[in-house]
């Protein structure tokens, strides 16, 4: 028994110093695949510098939207190194798209590496601030984006903590830096100076780029940037501020007759009109009822509308409000006065079946652009209204 014992306790101490040492977590390499958890958090407020010609360029190590990381070695083979800070939102960004993407093609061979860099707090940036874009700017809309468009550039995310975009200093987006083979800074500025789409093809850009392949000192290595401000994250108190305005805004809820439902319907204003037929005792509606109210923070402050038309019974008008109040529904809101739901269903939309929830997307005059039976798609929704030629992604 006791020669047992021994040898089980000379077994445990051989396993326990064979036992491999922990290792410390590594940071993720250039190339390495990864499931990338995106987790901004509030930046304590400091002066931002752009990086001035001269200066070298600061090391980065950040996801990429292909699911790798990628870091600044990465890039050490390429001759002229250009870092465009851009992001998904801003209509600046997106007028100069397809720019960028002709700019990484076409000097590609002549051994010009381009990468853009979100450089956005997603928590920085308001509903508001949306009105000319299905997307935020988020790791997983950067994503969509990126696909949805066929970025032909590393496309990189530096959200989180904003360390790469501090160190950088963009002021706006899109802000573009170009980098020699020794990786000094050489030019900083504008792609070019004409925003609307086809009207320019990126020759500030261009010709910095050109320059630095020819060895050649550049007239004019700063010139200034036009777009939308960096959304740093210490701008957590204007979100919160603004809402927590919102929130306090007065909610009500408007009996109409079939009449008036019909004439809700033909939209005689001048804007573009989307209304969601839902009731309390539907789950479906009270899911997704909220997104609804993103819609209105989105598009409000342009050729937009949000109206909700509830299917409640009168006598349960109180529960209808308790409801829309809950969910900060301060849009015109409507309830019938007509407990007839086939009546509902006729002064709606003759080709609605009556299945809650219901939504649609009119123009002034009534023309229906968008329409659906039970949960909207939302992404699909705000690429039909920011699509349509009333709202538009650029100026």
């Amino acid at each position: 028994m006791i020669r047992s014992s021994l040898k089980m306790l000379i077994l445990v101490l051989f396993l326990f110093q064979c036992k491999p040492e922990k290792k410390e977590a590594e940071e993720p390499k250039a190339g390495d695949a990864m499931a990338f958890q995106a987790n901004p958090v509030k930046v304590p407020k400091q002066e931002v510098h752009t990086l001035e010609p001269g200066a070298k360029a600061p090391d980065f190590n950040l996801p990429g939207v292909d699911g790798e990381f990628h870091t600044l070695d990465e890039y050490k083979d390429a001759r002229v190194l250009v870092i465009v800070f851009t992001c998904n939102h801003c209509p600046t960004a997106q007028a100069y798209e397809d720019r960028i993407k002709n700019i990484a093609a076409d000097y590609k061979s002549k051994g010009v590496q381009l990468v853009a860099i979100s450089p956005n707090s997603p928590l920085g940036l308001l509903y508001e601030e949306l009105g000319y874009s299905d997307l935020g700017d988020t790791y997983e809309e950067m994503v969509i984006r990126a696909d949805e468009h066929n970025f032909n550039f590393p496309y990189l995310y530096d959200g989180d903590d904003q360390k790469v975009a501090l160190a950088y200093g963009p002021v706006a987006t899109p802000h573009a830096f170009v980098f020699d083979g020794d990786r000094i800074l050489r030019y900083v500025g504008r792609i070019d100076g004409s925003e609307k789409p086809g009207t320019a093809h990126g020759e500030d850009l261009r010709n910095a780029i050109d320059g630095v392949l020819a060895g050649k000192n550049l007239e004019e290595p700063v010139t200034k940037t036009f777009g939308c401000s960096t959304k740093w994250g210490w701008k957590i108190e204007m979100r919160e501020k603004i809402d927590q305005e919102w929130a306090d805004k007065d909610v009500t809820l408007t009996e109409v007759n079939t009449d008036e439902i019909r004439k809700l319907f033909s939209n005689p204003g001048n804007k573009l009109r989307l209304i969601n037929v839902w009731a309390t005792w539907c789950g479906p509606c009270r899911l997704e009822y909220p997104e609804f109210i993103v819609l209105q923070r989105m598009f409000g402050a342009r050729d937009f509308e949000f109206v909700s038309l509830s299917a409640d019974e009168l006598s349960k008008k109180d529960k209808a409000l308790e409801f829309l109040k809950d969910k900060q529904s301060a849009v015109p809101n409507y309830i019938s006065t007509n407990d007839d739901k086939y009546a509902l269903i006729e002064a709606v939309d003759p080709n609605w079946n009556g299945a809650l929830p219901y939504t649609v997307l009119l123009e002034p005059g009534g023309k229906v652009v968008y329409s659906h039976q039970g949960e909207a798609d939302f992404g699909e929704l705000k690429r039909t209204i920011v699509e349509h030629p009333m709202i538009g992604r650029v100026y």
